[in-house]
């Protein structure tokens, strides 16, 4: 293979979509104390202290200007509406329906990139689409969420966040390729955009509900939510779509429903059933069938990450 750009981006897409596949269980559990747009607060807040200080010592210029609002404005949708629906969603439905809606995430980023940046979707990538659902929906099992109308509101937030998140993922691409800024600051930028939403939310669903009684296990979640699952893996979704055209990024986020049984499966004793081995094989094979149509055909982008 000749484009190594896109190989990476294919690494660090599943690395991000893999470490959010635990993402659902840690925040149902963390929500039963923080509410949720303050928890999505502490999460960017805890982004942003560990981004900005290597920003700091990398030297990056902070962007101004149109380019500024432009981050800012990305950030606004991604990290403030879009998670911010998936907390509330969350919190309102069931870690099982937050992983099966938001899961339609990438039929949502593929249909941005053909109406926003003019991709091209082939046969071939229809293809690699289709099998990776299919994986998804055999792991997933849509007869084990409930959609009742108890959790019928939350479904809704969630089905917002999958279709926003697909949108936020298709313009950091763009705003990649157009400006000069590095990813580092495009994602600390990003965070900075959420904020505009996550604290005035935060502080009136305060007045309504004030934060529970904290125990280790709690900090130990929040400080995974906004770390590992905010800092770190954000870091390498932006880069993902910086490096790899986003029809074929979007492939990348079936990593996180199988990543999530995977884990079920090895900590909390769940067997490794035949459709848990059959849905990834599938997901892995339309993955890799998008990289491979990607090496025949796609441009890779130039822009540094």
């Amino acid at each position: 293979m000749r484009d190594s750009g896109l190989w990476r981006g294919a690494l660090y897409g599943i690395t991000a979509a893999s470490i959010w596949g635990s993402m659902y269980v840690v925040s149902d559990l963390v929500l039963l104390v923080v509410p949720p747009f303050t928890l999505l607060t502490l999460r960017i807040a805890l982004g942003l202290a560990v981004l900005l200080p290597i920003s700091r010592r990398r030297g990056d210029a902070f962007p101004a200007g149109p380019m500024l609002r432009n981050l800012l404005g990305v950030g606004v949708l991604g990290l403030g509406f879009s998670l911010g629906a998936q907390f509330l969603g969350t919190d309102l439905s069931t870690a099982v329906n937050g992983a099966l809606v938001t899961s339609a995430s990438p039929a949502f980023v593929v249909l941005f990139a053909v109406l926003l940046l003019r991709e091209r979707l082939t046969k071939r990538g229809l293809a690699a689409i289709g099998l990776a659902s299919g994986g998804v929906i055999i792991i997933l099992d849509p007869a084990s969420a409930d959609f009742g109308s108890d959790t019928f509101a939350g479904d809704v937030f969630l089905a917002l966040a999958a279709v926003t998140w697909g949108l936020y993922s298709v313009l950091v691409r763009r705003v990649s390729l157009r400006y000069s800024a590095p990813t580092l600051m495009v994602t600390i930028v990003a965070l900075l955009g959420g904020l505009i939403v996550s604290i005035p939310a935060s502080l009136l669903e305060l007045a309504q509900r004030p934060v529970g009684e904290m125990s280790l296990e709690i900090v130990l979640g929040i400080l995974y939510l906004g770390i590992v699952s905010t800092a770190f893996a954000l870091l390498l979704w932006n880069r993902a779509f910086r490096l790899a055209p986003a029809t074929i990024a979007s492939l990348f986020f079936f990593a996180q429903p199988l990543a999530g049984a995977t884990l079920a499966a090895l900590f909390l004793g769940q067997r490794m059933t035949d459709t848990l081995w059959l849905g990834g094989i599938m997901i892995a094979l339309g993955v890799l069938l998008s990289l491979y149509r990607g090496q025949a055909g796609a441009p890779s982008s130039q822009a540094a990450p």
